[in-house]
């Protein structure tokens, strides 16, 4: 059969991805892809130190970026995105930018990390206080929330699993139950921390039921490198990316902000931030602690367990 009438593929713009060596939702990534672009992958290499603040270092220096961008530039992408959440807000953010600069040097390409993503995808949803759900440790969520109020973004309450492993084994019920403990208060969006914890599937169902716009990591992610090439991501009834969403039940709360802009307690004073623990109580930080472990999630599923 002649097939010369097809021409060949058609031309692809090129999104690269530099990921942790730990990352396994590449299929994630990819649901929010246009056809007409195709994701370029490498990873960082491995080391055997599990989810921490000393991870999120080793997986971000510039030395491992550098190779990492270099390798990616041999497909010519239009774009690299550095998809680690930890990795780019656990150096504040001097840090963010300065692995921004570091792997636009080494490519000569445009570069964003996922929580710079984050606070641009805030800023056009106009939220400035925010309820955030991670997998992390408390000194890991401490990290982020420190990073969010560089950025001018108070949080209202969290809640994080505690986890150090097998993240991306989470299911999402355990991501919605951390929502909706973590959504207290006036909190003007949801961010859904850690391009390992799976979070496509429950994003349109979590702004429906808490009337408000939600993001995760990897739609930030997938959402701003996208838009540095001039196209827009694609995904059901997320107020991130289709504005129109954005004036459905996200809109719908008739709550108003403070006019001052900072969240207030029912006497007036500062709003002390709700926390919760899903994995018993807050761990302490890393390689703190007095040997005491928090005890384990229920056994439904051995990817949350914290290791022994």
């Amino acid at each position: 059969m002649d097939v010369s009438f097809l021409g060949g593929p058609q031309p692809q713009l090129g999104v690269g991805v530099v990921a942790p060596f730990d990352f396994a939702l590449d299929r994630e990534l990819w649901r929010w892809v246009p056809d007409d672009v195709s994701l370029h992958l490498t990873r960082t290499p491995f080391v055997p130190v599990e989810v921490s603040l000393d991870l999120a270092r080793l997986v971000s220096e510039h030395e491992t970026l550098d190779a990492a961008v270099q390798a990616l530039c041999a497909v010519s992408p239009q774009v690299i995105c550095y998809a680690c959440t930890s990795g780019s807000f656990v150096g504040g953010l001097a840090g963010e930018r300065a692995m921004c600069a570091a792997m636009a040097q080494a490519g000569d390409v445009p570069s964003l990390t996922t929580s710079g993503a984050l606070l641009e995808a805030l800023r056009e949803i106009g939220a400035r206080r925010i309820a955030v759900v991670t997998p992390y440790t408390k000194s890991v969520t401490d990290s982020l929330e420190d990073y969010l109020g560089e950025g001018g973004i108070t949080v209202t309450g969290r809640a994080y699993l505690g986890l150090t492993r097998h993240i991306w084994k989470v299911p999402y019920r355990d991501v919605v139950d951390m929502a909706r403990a973590a959504v207290v208060g006036s909190a003007d969006a949801l961010f859904i921390s850690c391009t390992n914890l799976p979070t496509y599937d429950v994003i349109p169902q979590l702004e429906a039921e808490l009337r408000m716009p939600v993001l995760s990591a990897n739609q930030v992610t997938m959402w701003a490198a996208l838009r540095a090439i001039g196209v827009r991501a694609v995904g059901p009834y997320q107020a991130l990316l289709d504005p129109v969403a954005r004036r459905g039940p996200a809109a719908m709360t008739g709550w108003e902000p403070p006019r001052d802009g900072g969240p207030l307690s029912a006497d007036g004073g500062p709003r002390v931030t709700p926390e919760a623990a899903f994995a018993g109580p807050p761990a302490p930080p890393d390689g703190e602690g007095d040997g005491v472990e928090p005890p384990h999630l229920p056994p439904d599923d051995p990817g949350l367990l914290p290791p022994v």
